[in-house]
This record gives structure tokens, C-alpha cells and sequence, in this order.
């Protein structure tokens, strides 16, 4: 795992996200009240980019396409893509799947992610 440095801490405000490609591999990074959090930047459902999904409470981001919502820390599937009605269907092909997560660190007021080397 190498670390390398995506922004400064206050370059992101709290309760925002944003999108970066490290080493290639697309990730967000969610700015909570509690610190820094990384998670890959696809849905696992249709992989559409979560960087456009909402950011809510409770430490969720929700996907933009079919609504999926996954915690931030962990990872995990909380609600499994429901919207349109239907989309159920494809649900049966595209079981749930959590997201994958970075650690992530502040140094020095600058915020670092550790990926996988490619």
C-alpha cells in the first residue's frame, strides 16, 4: 500500500465529496464531521459515479442512478438500488455488493489516501 496525498484538509469542506483517480483507481472522498473517508467512486450496482450521488446524514452516500445507499466507513450495502420501480429485476442478476474502502490520513494538513499499488 502506498499513501499519496489527494488535497488539504480545508480544500474540502464538511459535507462535501469529491472525486480523484489514484494509481488508477477512482475514488471519492467524503469530508464527514468526524474526519476523512474513502470509498471506490462506482456504485457496485450499475456503477454509476457516486461523486454525483447525495451525501447524507448518518454518514450514507446514496447513488444518483437507483438510489443504492452505502455506509461511508465501512463500506456496506444499507439499501440496495430501489428506484426506478422494476429495477428489482436487474437486482436478481446484480446481487448486493459493498463498497471498496481506503484508509485514509491527515499529515500535516494534508490529506492522504492508501490504495493498492496497480
Amino acid at each position: 500500500m502506498t499513501w499519496h496525498t489527494l488535497c488539504r484538509s480545508d480544500e474540502l469542506p464538511v459535507g462535501e465529496m469529491k472525486s480523484f483517480i489514484v494509481d488508477k483507481h477512482k475514488i471519492v472522498l467524503y469530508h464527514l464531521s468526524d474526519g476523512f473517508f474513502a470509498t471506490q467512486a462506482s456504485c457496485t450496482h450499475t456503477f454509476a459515479p457516486l461523486a454525483r450521488g447525495k451525501l447524507l446524514e448518518d454518514c450514507k452516500v446514496q447513488c444518483p442512478l437507483h438510489r443504492a445507499r452505502f455506509d461511508i466507513r465501512t463500506g456496506a450495502v444499507l439499501d440496495w438500488a430501489n428506484f426506478p420501480p422494476g429495477i428489482q429485476l436487474l437486482n436478481v442478476v446484480r446481487g448486493e455488493k459493498a463498497l471498496q474502502t481506503y484508509k485514509v490520513s491527515v499529515k500535516s494538513g494534508q490529506v492522504r489516501v492508501s490504495v493498492p499499488e496497480a
